[in-house]
């Protein structure tokens, strides 16, 4: 972690922004060596020791996907809120229905008013009254669709979702409840918590297609290949949000993030023309301003240019 420094004024002016762009910039000069994890990734660890001292929680985790070797590891066995990432339990669930199945994903699901909340999803704004299985977790895949979540959690069921995250081995990492406008104190406090570590173990697992088996995983991975959020991690990467299925540049990525009040979570798997990683970043903080949010925003992305460094 970062060694304590002064604190900071609320509002940053530009030259000191412009500053901070700057050492990001000069920390990635091109290298012809594979440095070692503790060198190539010195970024991530000083913007994820940055936000802890400003009194953040932070929990990291990357593995290289070749070798299995742990190239950061950052308070990665806490449980913190992960937002909407906990909606990849659920997509597995369905995915591994319609793999016992295959007309599992083409039975109807009727969305309704009691479903119906706001944010995510685009569901909320078609005429459709009803679609597929497999379409419903499409949209939880490329937006992370609220409404469709809601009426994929109503066929399977969250007890359903929790069963096969423990049959997966996962201890700290769970999905909580539906997706709510609003909390009550009768409510879970969060959708979903998760560890960093078990997160990146998830993710790689689905990439050597051993959840559950391999058609399962496969089906997780291309629902979530849709999703369009790039704003954190995989903002370093220069990829479209639209439109990234195909390898670019010798980049490819899946990925899901999760966005709440005072959270944001991200876990993913890249590779590049050397190598591949997985990843999974949470931090909780004091989502009081602006500010405080951009400068979590710019941590992420400090980690994503490492992870590009990494694996380019």
């Amino acid at each position: 972690m970062a060694r304590p420094r002064g604190a900071r004024d609320d509002l940053v002016d530009a030259a000191v922004a412009g500053g901070r762009r700057e050492r990001i910039r000069s920390r990635r000069a091109p290298q012809h060596r594979a440095p070692q994890p503790a060198e190539k990734f010195v970024g991530t660890f000083t913007a994820l020791g940055d936000l802890a001292y400003e009194g953040a929680r932070v929990s990291a985790s990357v593995l290289d996907l070749d070798s299995d070797r742990t190239l950061v590891s950052i308070d990665d066995r806490i449980v913190l809120p992960t937002a909407s990432v906990g909606k990849v339990l659920l997509l597995i669930e369905v995915a591994a229905r319609v793999t016992a199945e295959t007309a599992a994903g083409l039975s109807i699901l009727e969305k309704s008013s009691a479903d119906a909340v706001a944010d995510s999803g685009v569901w909320q704004h078609l005429t459709a009254p009803s679609l597929p299985m497999a379409d419903v977790a499409a949209l939880v895949g490329a937006t992370s669709d609220n409404l469709a979540t809601n009426v994929l959690l109503k066929r399977v069921g969250l007890t359903a979702v929790r069963e096969r995250a423990e049959s997966l081995g996962l201890e700290r990492t769970a999905m909580l409840d539906i997706v709510r406008d609003r909390r009550g104190p009768d409510d879970a406090p969060q959708l979903s918590v998760g560890s960093a570590a078990e997160l990146s173990r998830l993710f790689a697992a689905l990439a050597r297609g051993e959840v559950v088996d391999a058609a399962t995983s496969a089906r997780v991975l291309g629902w979530l290949s849709l999703g369009a959020d790039l704003s954190m991690v995989a903002s370093a990467l220069g990829l479209d949000p639209l439109s990234h299925r195909a390898t670019d540049h010798g980049l490819l990525l899946v990925n899901k993030t999760g966005t709440d009040d005072g959270v944001r979570s991200e876990a993913g798997e890249l590779r590049g023309p050397r190598t591949a990683v997985t990843y999974a970043v949470s931090v909780q903080f004091n989502d009081s301003g602006i500010w405080p949010r951009l400068r979590v925003l710019e941590a992420f992305r400090t980690i994503g240019f490492d992870l590009l460094e990494y694996v380019h």
